[in-house]
């Protein structure tokens, strides 16, 4: 019970500091920028509610940072904005890291 406490206080710290991470990017977010912000918050709902164990927690949230690196390399390389390419590429990989989070938000494992 308390460890479970405790990891839960663990993850709600890791993912404020992601989400003040993400407020600090170039203003050129689009729709890239807000789909990063709401896997975050799917992320952190499923942390909440046990629907995520700290594993899967930690995967989604390491491929989500990537992705958001990737992103941010991408604006600062082309004057704030992404080309066609760039954006097709990001939400292809958001598209795989958003059914990644569903199947961890129901694949039935629990925090424990």
């Amino acid at each position: 019970m308390i460890k479970q406490a405790i990891i839960g206080k663990l993850l709600l710290g890791a993912l404020t500091a992601s989400i003040i991470v993400v407020g600090s990017l170039p203003a050129q977010a689009g729709e890239v920028g807000k789909r990063v912000e709401n896997q975050q918050d799917r992320i952190a709902a499923g942390v909440k509610d046990g629907q995520m164990t700290f594993g899967e927690y930690k995967q989604t949230e390491t491929d989500l940072d990537r992705i958001n690196a990737q992103r941010k390399a991408d604006l600062q390389a082309n004057g704030g904005k992404l080309t066609s390419a760039e954006r097709s590429q990001l939400n292809h990989e958001l598209n795989n890291n958003s059914e990644r989070i569903y199947f961890d938000k129901h694949n039935r494992r629990k925090q424990k």
